[in-house]
């Protein structure tokens, strides 16, 4: 069918076709407006629920496996802080053992040492007895040489171990 050419141009201006126009846009728009409201919207709003809902069990499905790790994380720090709690206290104890070792050693030695020292100080004073009995007989003995070459006269070791006796 061929369109009649109009003297004014085109036929969307003229009044003749409009009542077609209006029918057939009307036609058009009742049946996409159908398959919109009963087809795609549906379909699409569907698809975006089944999104939300997906979205929505993978948010909760992340804030699961994130307390999850939180509470093994808080287990672990808890682990460690028993673990340190308890090298602390094996350190305590290796530490006041090795303390008390040190102290029995140290007692053991310092009465080794005392001993030692109480050896030695009796030595010391048997040793220091001897020289004073030595010296007060090589005392005796001079003072007795001297007496004799001063006077001329001997000195008996009587008046010597007097006069030495007196001088103390």
């Amino acid at each position: 069918m061929a369109f009649p050419v109009l003297e004014s141009g085109l036929p969307q201006f003229d009044t003749h076709w409009w009542p077609g126009q209006i029918f057939w846009t009307l036609v058009t728009f009742t049946v996409l407006f159908f398959l919109m409201r009963w087809i795609f919207v549906p379909r699409i709003g569907g698809a975006i629920a089944g999104r939300e809902d997906k979205i929505a069990g993978d948010v909760g499905l992340a804030r699961k496996l994130k307390d999850e790790a939180q509470a093994q994380a808080a287990a672990a720090e808890a682990e460690r802080a028993e673990a340190h709690a308890k090298a602390r206290a094996i350190g305590a104890e290796a530490k006041g053992k090795a303390d008390n070792e040190i102290a029995a050693r140290r007692a053991a030695e310092d009465a080794k040492l005392a001993e030692t020292l109480a050896i030695a100080e009796v030595a010391i004073r048997t040793a220091k007895e001897q020289s004073m009995s030595n010296v007060r007989a090589i005392a005796s003995d001079a003072a007795r040489q001297i007496v004799g070459k001063l006077t001329g006269a001997e000195a008996s070791a009587s008046e010597v171990d007097t006069a030495i006796a007196g001088r103390r």
